[in-house]
């Protein structure tokens, strides 16, 4: 399986495009005794010299890769900064999203510490976890005993990404997100800092899914879009980091979740453009829509807009489903290029797409809506 595609213009040559994608297979050097076969997730690199008509893929060696170290005392990582830091990579790195942040190019992961067995079949996550980590011996909370997803950054050097250099292109700066309050997807920056309550500040898009759970949560408890805000990248992961409700599933094509699919794209002086997903059930699936956000002075961001329709949804005979039983279109890249805006997303949970849209015709659509979705009267 190859999905969830991460994909950017290069800046220097417009119809160079890079991707990372997720992808997975068996790893039997590290499977547990009496544990499934581990099948740890990986992010590989292929890149287009034709604006994404055609790709190379480095299929020789993964891109950015877990340790895949099993004891205690080996799960550690050494971040930008110089630290030894927990590894929240270690057992598996997902659903890349790349954007640019204050003059350099930045990755989003999601992790776990332990790598899932065959998750198609079944999606236990401490399947293939060691005897400690079960029992609890350790100091790693949630993110060991339970094996719920830590979402990290990288600092990515792309020179080095071009040269196949994969050991320098990948920094460690942090983790964003803390296992003690459950799990959390879909979790990256506006590219820009916010003045908020007159200080600079970081907004960060989060997705927890028990949001009771989180300091700040609110109902409906399930799956929602949330900001937190702070002055440095390490202040998310505390338990006290400023935490808001943004939006929460709202239409019937969203009656399961919602989340933010991309790192949202600047599209005027005051506004954003946010891609977003919806899941309903095992029968509609994963189908994505749009929100623009506005910025509102000393304060966070604010839905302007609201899409109350899907836009894009599983309809090409390679979209449906295959290995896994649920209809999937889940977009993790997007970037605007003159007046289209292009779209990198995973097709089934087994393919990587690409797609584009005139950017005007999108806009002039999902401004037919007001925050909450409602028709806007002429």
């Amino acid at each position: 399986m190859v999905l969830n595609p991460a994909v950017i213009p290069d800046p220097e040559n417009p119809a160079c495009y890079h991707m990372l994608f997720r992808a997975t297979g068996p790893y039997a050097e590290q499977q547990v005794a009496g544990k499934p076969l581990p099948y740890p997730i990986f992010l590989g690199y292929a890149v287009s010299h034709d604006r994404g008509q055609t790709w190379e893929a480095d299929f020789s060696t993964p891109a950015l890769a877990p340790t895949l170290n099993m004891e205690r005392e080996q799960i550690f990582r050494t971040n930008r900064a110089g630290e030894q830091v927990v590894d929240h990579a270690n057992g598996c790195i997902e659903d890349p999203r790349l954007f640019p942040f204050e003059g350099g190019l930045y990755l989003t992961t999601a992790c776990r510490m332990f790598p899932p067995g065959p998750y198609w079949e079944h999606d236990e996550p401490m399947q293939c976890a060691p005897a400690w980590a079960v029992a609890g011996e350790h100091d790693l909370g949630q993110a060991a005993s339970a094996n719920y997803t830590v979402n990290v950054l990288w600092e990515v050097h792309l020179d080095a990404l071009r040269d196949h250099n994969y050991a320098a292109a990948f920094v460690y700066v942090a983790h964003l997100t803390h296992a003690e309050f459950g799990e959390n997807r879909d979790v990256f920056p506006f590219p820009e800092r916010f003045l908020i309550d007159g200080a600079e500040q970081i907004v960060l898009i989060h997705r927890p899914v028990t949001p009771l759970a989180l300091p700040g949560g609110v109902e409906p408890n399930l799956p929602s879009i949330y900001f937190s805000h702070a002055a440095d990248l390490n202040t998310f992961a505390q338990p006290d980091c400023n935490q808001h409700f943004i939006a929460g599933p709202r239409f019937d094509w969203e009656d399961e979740r919602i989340g933010a699919s991309t790192a949202p794209l600047r599209i005027s002086d005051t506004q954003w453009l946010l891609p977003y997903h919806g899941k309903k059930d095992k029968v509609m699936g994963y189908t994505q829509s749009f929100m623009i956000f506005e910025d509102a002075e000393g304060s966070l961001p604010q839905i302007k807009h609201r899409c109350p329709e899907r836009l894009f949804v599983a309809d090409k005979p390679w979209e449906q489903p295959k290995k896994f039983t649920i209809p999937c279109v889940f977009t993790t890249g997007a970037f605007i290029e003159g007046d289209d805006l292009v779209m990198s997303y995973g097709a089934a949970d087994e393919l990587c797409g690409l797609c584009r849209t005139s950017l005007s015709e999108l806009l002039a659509v999902v401004r037919q809506y007001d925050a909450l979705g409602n028709p806007i009267a002429e």
